[in-house]
């Protein structure tokens, strides 16, 4: 399933990839304010964030593409996910954990679908958080796996809910992204996350 997309959206891609080919990691400042300022002019937001990491997996590409495509399963490796619920059609509504037992609430669509290869998704209008992914499956080097692209773009709120979601990202977001590919990595091969692990160790297997 892939809904046609505009051509500001389309460039917004095509920035994207050509971040994820360059030698130099998609969490570089040059790399995030380029790619972010596509994004942001693509959805007409007044700002945009984006965060791209690659974790590989030592499984086979439709079961790593299966567990990922089943959203319920985010909560079980993402930290600061409650649940994602899914919809009527292509729909889900996400529920995500903020400080002092709030948390904050959204409606997603599946906007790309390629089974075993791409799932993309994005904020429902009016949501308080504005955001956007993109996850890409990959077959590994021989031996290796899956290579698993998650790339993520939102609007950074304001008011109340942009002080919830500045203490929710009071470290790095790249660093978050990374803890949880390396627990969804974990996940896969092992069938558990550890309750203990270092915040700085890098994703790629």
């Amino acid at each position: 399933m892939s809904a046609d997309r505009p051509d500001a959206a389309k460039s917004h891609d095509d920035a994207v990839e050509r971040a994820l080919e360059s030698d130099a990691p998609l969490s570089a400042a040059v790399h995030q304010r380029d790619v972010g300022k596509v994004a942001a002019e693509a959805r007409h937001w007044s700002e945009a964030t984006l965060v791209g990491r690659t974790v590989t997996v030592n499984r086979p590409r439709e079961e790593v593409y299966a567990f990922w495509r089943d959203f319920r399963n985010l909560a079980r490796f993402m930290e600061h996910i409650d649940s994602v619920s899914p919809g009527e059609g292509h729909s889900s509504h996400w529920v995500v954990k903020a400080p002092a037992g709030q948390t904050v609430e959204w409606d997603a669509t599946l906007t790309e679908e390629e089974p075993g290869r791409t799932l993309a998704w994005r904020s429902a209008e009016g949501a308080d958080i504005k955001n956007t992914g993109r996850i890409e499956f990959r077959d590994g080097p021989p031996g290796r796996g899956t290579e698993v692209t998650a790339t993520i773009v939102y609007d950074p709120p304001g008011g109340e809910i942009g002080k919830l979601v500045a203490k929710l990202f009071q470290e790095e977001p790249k660093i978050q992204t990374r803890r949880d590919l390396r627990r969804f990595k974990m996940m896969m091969e092992t069938g558990e996350v550890a309750t203990a692990d270092a915040p700085d160790a890098a994703p790629r297997g």
